[in-house]
């Protein structure tokens, strides 16, 4: 029989497995992390989990409720004992839910992506949260809330693995199934995996901050700068300001103290603000001045002009009713003729090799713009600035101790040094971006530079995104 029609007869096996087959399942076990028990006996098995898919058929049946950032603020911003337990029951609904949904996209994949290790790891860190929530009771106490919590910190920290262990699935197995349906695929599974932190992270910082106020009448968030992960004033200039310092000093870092690395000005609408989750806008924009102080840095070198200063990097920002745009414009020669069919893909063609290599070396990405993979001196530098509440001497306006409590899994690649490149900044940076239902938008023109325009809704109004454009216009 040829392969085709094996791996096409295994797949039906796989998407038409129920109840009546259970005899013949293999028994699931937990996943094999430092943080949750041992999956596999052996760990030289990287097959597929098989179980009945029937198990999921309950939960898949269910929606998603989807929640915006106006709601979130408006729920937690005079917090009581009911509202944190409704809170909590409504997380412990949602995860299993949104997760079911993950993993029945990834029993549709073929057979010979889903046997993929690194597809096969994701799929056991899945079934094992889905399965863990969809077993938690009603939360009617405090101290089951407490219980909860627990559980929620231990799979967050888990699932630190799951982006790199995505990438490196997806650069396997790019020659195994259609580009674009991949990379749908992708997108989807990667702001579901923002929604679930969102959701989960939200309750954990609720629940911290009723604890603090040390009574159960309730807490007054009103007059807070943060309700949970929100921050209610998110001033755009501030952040681009705090990811310049902190991408300035990785490349400064990285390329040696002779180079100079370009300086980024800021103009337009300077007091621009709205309520956003820093973390989320700390990635896009430390991506993309990351990108571009790469490019202009190493631009200048290849030209012979060593001598010479830089250009600068502008950044410009724009304020209208409804919306914050976010220019960044860099003269560092364009994107690469032969980059730009997959500039927005996570499946990089002929780079895949050595984006594989350098994948390798990053197991985890809690992503957090403190997070720096500098060594030593950098190293502890950051750590003691993100203590004491300020990156290179500098304070961090508008960011309390309370909301850093927290460490988000949300935030970024950035810190990564610019010469250790993963192929993911783009697409990951325009999945966060339209998230709440926002754009990211990419110029290049060749032999000169990069303007990109990032598009942020003001209003904190608009439902996170959990279904792909193309997916709402195929229904």
């Amino acid at each position: 029989m040829p392969l085709s029609a094996l791996q096409s007869l295994a797949a039906r096996c796989w998407l038409r497995a129920s109840p009546a087959l259970s005899g013949s399942v293999r028994q699931w076990r937990p996943p094999q992390s430092p943080h949750l028990p041992r999956l596999r006996a052996s760990s030289q098995n990287h097959g597929p989990i098989w179980r009945p898919t029937a198990i999921l058929d309950e939960w898949v049946a269910k929606e998603a409720r989807p929640i915006s950032l106006r709601q979130l603020m408006v729920f937690g911003r005079s917090l009581t004992e009911p509202r944190l337990l409704s809170s909590a029951n409504y997380v412990r609904t949602e995860l299993p839910t949104r997760i079911a949904h993950r993993l029945r996209d990834m029993q549709q994949l073929p057979y010979a992506v889903v046997t993929n290790r690194h597809f096969s790891d994701v799929y056991d860190l899945y079934y094992y949260a889905f399965d863990t929530f969809r077993k938690v009771k009603e939360i009617k106490t405090l101290e089951d809330n407490d219980r909860f919590c627990k559980t929620i910190s231990s799979m967050l920290q888990a699932h630190l693995t799951v982006i790199p262990k995505l990438a490196m699935g997806v650069l396997e197995c790019g020659g195994l199934i259609d580009t674009e349906r991949l990379d749908k695929f992708m997108n989807t599974i990667l702001r579901s995996r923002i929604s679930r932190r969102v959701i989960a992270e939200q309750h954990l910082a609720l629940t911290e901050a009723f604890k603090s106020a040390g009574h159960s009448r309730g807490v007054n968030l009103s007059d807070s700068e943060f309700i949970g992960k929100v921050f209610l004033k998110c001033v755009a200039r501030d952040v681009v300001e705090r990811c310049g310092r902190a991408i300035r000093e990785i490349s400064q870092h990285t390329y040696g103290p002779d180079v100079t690395i370009p300086k980024i000005k800021i103009d337009g609408h300077l007091g621009a603000s709205f309520p956003f989750i820093i973390s989320h806008l700390e990635y896009i924009i430390g991506e993309l001045l990351r990108n571009s102080v790469q490019a202009v840095v190493e631009t200048h070198q290849r030209e012979g002009r060593a001598g010479q200063p830089p250009p600068d990097i502008e950044v410009t920002i724009c304020e209208s009713q409804q919306h914050v745009i976010i220019r960044v414009s860099d003269q560092g020669g364009g994107i690469p003729r032969e980059v730009l069919p997959y500039l927005w893909s996570f499946s990089k063609g002929p780079a895949s090799s050595r984006l594989l290599e350098n994948l390798g070396k990053v197991p985890k990405m809690a992503a957090t713009l403190q997070e720096l993979s500098v060594e030593n001196e950098a190293q502890s530098a950051s750590r003691s600035s993100q203590d004491t509440g300020s990156d290179d001497g500098a304070p961090l306006r508008g960011i309390t101790a309370g909301a850093r409590s927290h460490v988000s899994s949300l935030a970024s690649l950035t810190s990564r040094p610019p010469n250790l490149r993963l192929g993911m900044g783009l697409p990951l940076s325009r999945v966060y971006a339209e998230y709440w239902a926002g754009s990211l938008v990419l110029h290049s023109l060749a032999g000169y530079g990069v303007d990109v325009f990032l598009q942020i809704s003001k209003l904190g109004n608009k439902n996170e995104q959990l279904t792909t454009r193309a997916s709402i216009d195929a229904v």
